[in-house]
């Protein structure tokens, strides 16, 4: 084409460079004039525009990026080239964006608005799911075959027997505290023998069960949270789905069941290591003997503090266990999620523990267990 974009390069006496562009630098006739200016030297001094025919934003935006690029003045460019090339430039420049200004109050009051509605939707959604578990508990009552006796055989493994040792020696310990702390109130009134009653009560009737669910949530609902939301990851719910097998029924009413007969084990086990943790201190530190810390707790201890604990553990565990499926199905998207979710069970499963273990504490001493 005669009138196709060109250039040629005059080398001055100092050693710099003019570049004169000719011809017709539109988008059509360019060709391989990009690639050629990005060859130049940085030490082009001037751009002469003076025999340019025509141009267009694709050619302004070459000879203003030439012209940035090695510092060059832009010479003899007509009106309507001049201002193409101006119009080009304003585009290259960055303007600073101004955050949105929000107050301190206003963020705040957001953010607890934000989370209450999280917590109430995340309720409504719980309460959801523990529908479709006793719907597909009652189901299987009604079809005992479809039941997965292994699945619940194997919870009880994880959820009890591998539980015993880390649950044995916090108990013990806290029993140890418990005797501890009480025997040095106590000794101000010279009643130290009034801490067999602490120990046996308060093991009893809150701790023994209320620990052994926390770490029960933080062991086992964490475990349940995790493996329920890889299998979310990896679609083996949306294959059992595909095949006609019930989620519900195959994985979460197995672990509720697992963790809620396992629970009162743990809690009278829990409560056992604390007793002995207690009455070995007392043996030690205040001279009581075994036989008589057994007789006194015995005395001092109502059956009714054990059946409270009874009562609270198999509940506890069905939150548990119901708590850590939930957020297992709750996993969407990637692996990441599979950790929020996994601390989200544990945090939602004590709460939750927390929670009703106040309301039994109302309650119990409404009617009459003190």
């Amino acid at each position: 084409m005669a009138d196709a974009g060109d250039f040629i390069q005059e080398t001055l006496p100092d050693g710099g460079a003019i570049i004169r562009f000719s011809g017709n630098l539109a988008i059509a006739s360019i060709g391989d004039l990009d690639s050629r200016l990005h060859a130049l030297s940085d030490s082009v001094r001037q751009i002469d525009m003076g025999d340019v025919i025509h141009i267009d934003t694709v050619g302004a935006w070459l000879v203003y990026r030439t012209a940035k690029q090695s510092g060059a003045q832009i010479v003899n460019a007509h009106k309507d080239a001049a201002r193409l090339i101006e119009a080009v430039s304003g585009v290259d420049q960055s303007e600073p964006v101004t955050p949105a200004r929000r107050s301190t109050l206003a963020h705040f009051l957001g953010e607890i608005g934000e989370g209450v509605v999280v917590a109430f939707s995340t309720l409504l959604h719980f309460l959801g799911f523990v529908g479709q578990v006793v719907k597909a508990s009652a189901i299987l009552i009604l079809h005992p075959g479809r039941f997965r006796w292994h699945s619940v055989v194997q919870h009880f493994d994880m959820v009890g027997v591998r539980a015993l040792g880390i649950i044995g020696l916090m108990s013990f310990l806290i029993g140890i505290v418990i005797a501890q702390q009480g025997a040095v109130q106590l000794r101000q009134f010279g009643a130290e023998v009034f801490t067999i009653n602490l120990i046996g009560r308060l093991t009893f009737r809150e701790l023994g069960i209320l620990m052994t669910a926390i770490m029960v949530a933080g062991r086992s609902g964490s475990a349940f949270a995790a493996q329920i939301g890889t299998m979310k990851i990896t679609e083996e719910i949306d294959a059992m789905r595909t095949i006609g097998v019930v989620p519900a029924e195959a994985l979460v009413v197995p672990r509720v069941i697992a963790a809620v007969i396992m629970m009162p084990l743990l809690g009278i086990y829990a409560s056992l290591m604390a007793i002995i943790g207690g009455g070995l201190l007392c043996w030690i530190v205040l001279e009581i003997p075994p036989a008589t810390f057994i007789i006194r707790l015995r005395e001092v201890t109502p059956m009714t503090d054990f059946w409270i604990g009874m009562i609270k553990a198999p509940v506890f565990g069905a939150i548990i266990a119901m708590a850590g499926c939930f957020q297992g199905m709750q996993v969407e998207g990637n692996s990441e999620q599979v950790g929020l979710k996994t601390t989200a069970a544990v945090v939602q499963a004590i709460f939750l523990v927390i929670v009703l273990d106040a309301f039994f504490a109302v309650f119990f001493s409404e009617i009459g267990w003190d």
